[in-house]
């Protein structure tokens, strides 16, 4: 059995990626080993729309901001860098599967991604990252499952009723005239 010696983990921003990030900062100050996370990016529209009308400066652009999303999600998801581990943040272009994948090919490596439901018109249209990583890594992958809140929430809003719960309005008094 190898050592951990890095976390790899993915981040974008999602409430599934903000756990598998507290997840992974967690870890990698227990075990003492460097955490690196990552974020890819695609051009809106896609490789093939921008590679037909490359712009340096708009792929600037998009690098700078997917660093910021980064550093935003540092921020959600642990109120900022942690003092206490090593992190090496990572900006790359590119679906995130094959990204995340390519990154954590050392041995040693372990790869964190966070999990969530998703939508039935969000699994036919997007592929899944997760499924991905199972299938292609080249290291142990831990897929961090929502915390009991975000499965709450995945719900979305229903109203009381729905919910067996009902809420009564207390009657209010008549105001005298004047």
């Amino acid at each position: 059995m190898v050592a951990v010696r890095r976390i790899v983990v993915g981040v974008h921003g999602s409430l599934g990626s903000l756990q598998a990030l507290r997840w992974a900062a967690e870890e990698a100050r227990a075990r003492q080993v460097p955490l690196t996370a990552v974020i890819a990016w695609v051009p809106p529209g896609g490789d093939l729309a921008e590679r037909g009308h490359p712009s340096p400066y708009l792929r600037r652009i998009w690098n700078d901001a997917a660093r910021e999303r980064l550093m935003d999600a540092f921020e959600a998801g642990l109120g900022g860098l942690p003092a206490d581990v090593r992190v090496e943040p990572c900006v790359a272009r590119g679906e995130t599967g094959p990204v995340l994948v390519d990154i954590a090919e050392q041995p040693g490596d372990l790869l964190v991604i966070g999990t969530g439901r998703r939508a039935p018109l969000g699994r036919a249209l997007r592929k899944s990252v997760g499924r991905y990583c199972l299938a292609h890594a080249r290291c142990p992958v831990l897929a961090v499952p929502p915390s009991a809140l975000m499965d709450e929430m995945a719900h979305g809003f229903r109203p009381w009723a729905l919910r067996g719960r009902h809420v009564s309005v207390p009657d209010i008094p008549d105001m005298p005239e004047s």
